[in-house]
C-alpha cells in the first residue's frame, strides 16, 4: 500500500530523486509532440444511441476535421504531418473525434462499434501524441484482433481524450493529469454506453493510463478495469475498495517492465504531491492478477504475447472462469 511515513529528510531526499530521474535523465528520449498548428475541430453530432447513423455521421465530421488539420499542416510547411494525417483520413479508418491541436485529441474505432456485444476502451500512457500515435492504434489493432474482431462482436476503441504527460518530466511524477482526464473518460464512456447500452464495457489501461483509470474508477459503470505496466492507482488508494467501483479489478506487470522500479509511495511538498501511490499488482491491494509474460514497458500489446491474449480474454469474458487470484503478476513466457 502506499507509504505515508517518511520523515522530512526522507520527504525531501526522495523528491529529490525522483526529480532528478524526471528531468536531468537525458531529454533526447522524450517523446514531445511537434508543435503544429491545426483548427479547432468542428461541431460533432452527440454520441447517442442513434445506432449506425450516428456513428457515421460522427465518423464523417472526425474525417472533415483531420483533413482540414492536414490542410493547416501544409500551410505550415510541415508535409510530414500532413502526409500522417491525410492517412488517418482514409475511409478505412473510423474516428469519433480529432482535435489536432496541443499534441492531438484523438477517439479511434476498430470493429463494428454499431453490434458490438463487448467494448473495449484502450486508455494510453505517456508520450502518446499524434507524433506517436501509429504505435497506440497498432496496440489497439492487436487487441481487436486478439479478441476476436467481428467474429465475436467486439469493438476496441482508442481512447487518447487527454494530454499525455511526458515520460521524461515532472508531470509524470503527479496525477494531476489523470485528475484532468478522470472527468472527460467518465463523460466519454457514459456516451458510449448510451449508445450500446447491452455491450459489456472494458478499460484496458496502460502506464500512466492506469492513473486515469483509476481516477475516474468510481464514476464507470463497467466490467473490468484493466491496470497494466502501472506507475500507480493515484490519490491514497490503497486497495481496490478505495476505487469505489463496481467493475472487477485487474491487474498485471511484466518481469521485464522497467516500472517495478518506480517507488510506488506520496510525498506530499505543500504545493503537490510527487509519486503516484499504492502498485496495482501488491498483494494487500486486492486486484485480480493476469498473467503478463516477459515484454518489456511497450510490449504488452504485442501480437503472440500472454499479455495480450491474457488482456483479450478479460475483454471477452472468459478470463471470470479462469482467472487465478493468486497467479505470479510477472508469469509467463511473452
Amino acid at each position: 500500500m502506499a507509504q505515508h511515513f517518511f520523515g522530512p529528510r526522507a520527504r525531501r531526499a526522495l523528491a529529490g530523486a525522483l526529480l532528478a530521474a524526471a528531468v536531468v535523465v537525458p531529454l533526447a528520449g522524450a517523446a514531445q509532440a511537434s508543435d503544429v498548428p491545426a483548427p479547432a475541430p468542428s461541431g460533432r453530432p452527440t454520441l447517442t444511441n442513434g445506432g449506425v447513423a450516428a456513428l457515421d455521421a460522427r465518423y464523417a465530421a472526425s474525417r472533415a476535421d483531420i483533413l482540414a488539420a492536414a490542410r493547416y499542416a501544409d500551410t505550415a510547411g510541415d508535409p510530414t504531418r500532413a502526409t500522417e494525417l491525410r492517412v488517418l483520413a482514409q475511409q478505412s479508418r473510423d474516428f469519433l473525434s480529432f482535435d489536432g491541436r496541443d499534441g492531438g485529441r484523438t477517439v479511434e474505432v476498430l470493429g463494428d462499434l454499431a453490434h458490438a456485444r463487448r467494448i473495449a476502451v484502450l486508455v494510453p500512457g505517456s508520450d502518446t501524441n499524434l507524433d506517436t500515435y501509429e504505435r497506440f492504434h497498432a496496440d489497439a489493432a492487436a487487441l481487436e484482433q486478439a479478441a476476436g474482431g467481428d467474429a465475436t462482436h467486439t469493438a476496441v476503441v482508442a481512447w487518447l481524450g487527454y494530454a499525455t504527460p511526458e515520460t521524461v518530466s515532472p508531470t509524470v511524477l503527479t496525477d494531476d493529469r489523470a485528475d484532468q482526464a478522470a472527468p472527460q473518460l467518465v463523460a466519454f464512456v457514459r456516451q458510449l454506453q448510451q449508445l450500446e447500452p447491452d455491450a459489456r464495457t472494458t478499460l484496458a489501461c496502460h502506464s500512466y493510463g492506469s492513473t486515469v483509470c483509476a481516477r475516474a474508477a468510481s464514476g464507470l459503470h463497467v466490467a473490468d478495469l484493466v491496470l497494466y505496466g502501472s506507475p500507480g492507482v493515484g490519490s491514497d488508494a490503497a486497495t481496490v475498495a478505495d476505487l469505489h467501483t463496481t467493475a472487477t479489478v485487474w491487474a498485471g506487470r511484466s518481469s521485464g517492465d522497467w516500472i517495478a522500479d518506480v517507488p510506488h509511495v506520496r510525498v506530499p511538498l505543500g504545493f503537490t504531491t510527487l509519486g503516484l501511490g499504492t502498485d496495482p499488482v501488491s498483494p494487500g491491494f486486492g486486484a485480480r492478477i493476469f498473467a503478463a509474460g516477459s515484454g518489456t514497458h511497450s510490449q504488452y500489446l504485442k501480437p503472440g504475447s500472454q499479455a495480450l491474449r491474457s488482456i483479450a480474454a478479460i475483454v471477452s469474458g472468459a478470463a471470470d472462469a479462469t482467472a487465478d487470484d493468486r497467479a505470479d503478476a510477472t508469469g509467463g513466457a511473452s
